[in-house]
């Protein structure tokens, strides 16, 4: 997937959607303006939680954006270890394969 395309299902509720659609990024945005964490920090926060819910697109999303905000390969695959003993080494594992996707 190219660095600005969004994936087809996001793109199809921002169709049949749009005002709710809307809504969330205006409330995402609103809580990235809460605090002082800085984006890359935000990603990480963000990537290890879809890792925790085991939400693969939400992992390649958010582990691209950190790219993006300047974390590296390390602090994004770091992000993940820290989890092994709060989720389990199984959605380490998992997440970390989902995290390769973008970074290797």
């Amino acid at each position: 997937m190219s660095e600005k395309a969004l994936p087809k299902n996001y793109q199809v509720m921002e169709s049949e959607h749009p005002r709710l659609m809307k809504a969330v990024s205006e409330l995402g945005l609103a809580a990235r303006s809460e605090g002082p964490l800085d984006e890359k920090t935000v990603e990480l926060i963000q990537m290890a939680a879809a890792a925790a819910l085991r939400l693969e697109g939400a992992v390649h999303s958010h582990a691209r954006r950190a790219l993006k905000a300047g974390a590296s390969r390390e602090e994004i695959h770091h992000a993940l270890v820290v989890l092994t003993s709060t989720m389990g080494f199984p959605s380490v594992a998992a997440a970390m394969s989902w995290a390769r996707d973008i970074t290797d």
